[in-house]
């Protein structure tokens, strides 16, 4: 099956500040604010809602194409994708930008302040979708580029490809006209509870309300597992328990990628949304996004013994 992500390619850039940022600022003097904290150094990992979803479903055994832009400086994250055997013609290369980085600066207290610069971000896919034969392709539009989350969606419900849509972080930039065009005719609408909560407000609509525009919902909710919400009724999923909790950044696009799988199976939608939960569960065991690793066979020994079934 074809698998299309709409999203982003970004670096995360993460600092660790070896005291803590009050120290450093003076609370009356906060309207001429001029600090320096000097970092213990810098790591530099692979991010971005496409990189992350498609990476987990690469550990999937799915080789999904990436719809997003990318910088002149994309040398050392593509030869990285191209190690998990990814495909990178949906790729577009913005000469004159760099990609999208994100500059993490973490303290004792684990209080972050971050400066995002979007980059080539700015820049729209403009990838042809008409080669795909709708009744084998999904696509999910996940925070990135805000033309490209406007625009794709109407494609894909005029080619009739089943797409899930997942505003993100994208909420409050898109507004509420814009969602409410994504939300139309999405198969599936993902957000954590929080997300959900702007997003009901945003469109002035209850999750009844939503369901008429969406075929189902599913809000995910950390270490308590998931919600699906279909016309039929509103079904809990529990969370996989993982062998460590180290950073929970990024489990919910692995949680995405977990989703996509299920469904690129012909999988249920709650079934689905159980694996989700378990490729999530993976995605919090070390730090980064892109850093965990599972085989399949990992993969379905956790599902079973989660959700006890017996083979």
């Amino acid at each position: 099956m074809n698998i299309l992500v709409l999203g982003s390619l970004a670096y995360d850039r993460i600092m660790d500040f070896p005291d803590k940022f009050s120290n450093h600022i003076l609370p009356d003097k906060i309207h001429i604010l001029n600090v320096c904290f000097m970092v213990n150094g810098l790591r530099e990992l692979f991010g971005g809602t496409a990189g992350n979803i498609a990476y987990n479903l690469a550990l999937l055994e799915e080789r999904p194409l990436i719809l997003a832009s990318a910088g002149k400086d994309f040398d050392s994250y593509e030869k990285w994708l191209r190690s998990l055997a990814l495909p990178l013609e949906s790729i577009r290369r913005v000469p004159n930008e760099f990609t999208a980085g994100a500059y993490i600066t973490t303290d004792l207290s684990d209080n972050q302040i971050t400066g995002f610069n979007p980059g080539a971000m700015k820049e729209p896919c403009k990838q042809d979708i008409e080669r795909f034969d709708p009744s084998d392709t999904i696509a999910i539009v996940a925070p990135g580029n805000l033309e490209d989350m406007s625009i794709y969606p109407e494609l894909f419900r005029v080619r009739k490809i089943p797409f899930i849509f997942d505003p993100g972080q994208s909420i409050p930039a898109l507004g509420g006209e814009r969602i409410l065009k994504g939300l139309q005719g999405s198969k599936i609408f993902i957000s954590n509870d929080y997300e959900l909560e702007m997003v009901t407000r945003a469109l002035g609509m209850t999750k009844k309300d939503m369901l008429e525009e969406t075929s189902s919902i599913i809000t995910t909710l950390g270490e308590n597992g998931s919600v699906v919400t279909t016309p039929d009724g509103e079904y809990l999923i529990p969370a996989a328990i993982p062998d460590k909790v180290s950073d929970p950044t990024g489990a919910g696009d692995a949680f995405r990628a977990g989703l996509i799988k299920g469904l690129a199976l012909g999988k249920s939608i709650l079934d689905s949304a159980r694996m989700g939960t378990v490729s999530a569960s993976f995605g919090v065991e070390c730090q980064g996004t892109q850093c965990h690793r599972f085989t399949i066979d990992d993969f379905w020994k956790r599902h079973d013994r989660t959700f006890r079934i017996v083979q």
